[in-house]
């Protein structure tokens, strides 16, 4: 699985209690991985001015043909607000019937990267993920 480096946000210093959120993309086909890295890395560019927005990494597991992002929230209402943003929308429109979305989001107490990462270790769907 790869990675990229975390990217912090405007709200990086935010104490808990936070929001964590991870998506998991699995597309149909892997012909849409470079549509798809193309938005990511597009909309990861946004990441540095967006209220509320924390830190978060975007991953990639190719051989499962899985994507997806894992982002740390000062609250719900930062999230949703992100999940609103017209190009995000534009994204989810585009590729949502391209493949399986799966999505949770869950309270963290303090922000502790590593422990955080190793909650992604599978799938969203597996039981180390929990729902807030």
């Amino acid at each position: 699985m790869l990675r990229s480096r975390w990217i912090a946000g405007p709200a990086a210093d935010q104490p808990g209690p936070l929001v964590a959120a991870l998506t998991d993309y699995c597309m149909n086909r892997l012909l849409d991985l470079p549509g798809i890295a193309r938005h990511g890395l597009s909309l990861s560019r946004l990441w540095p001015a967006l209220p509320g927005a924390v830190g978060m990494w975007l991953w990639a597991d190719f051989t499962g043909r899985r994507v997806g992002s894992l982002s740390v929230w000062r609250g719900e209402d930062d999230l949703h607000a992100f999940v609103q943003l017209r190009p995000h929308v534009q994204i989810m429109r585009e590729y949502r019937h391209r493949g399986t979305l799966r999505s949770r989001t869950w309270q963290i107490d303090t922000l502790d990267q590593a422990a955080l990462w190793a909650l992604h270790s599978g799938p969203c769907d597996e039981p180390q993920m929990r729902s807030a």
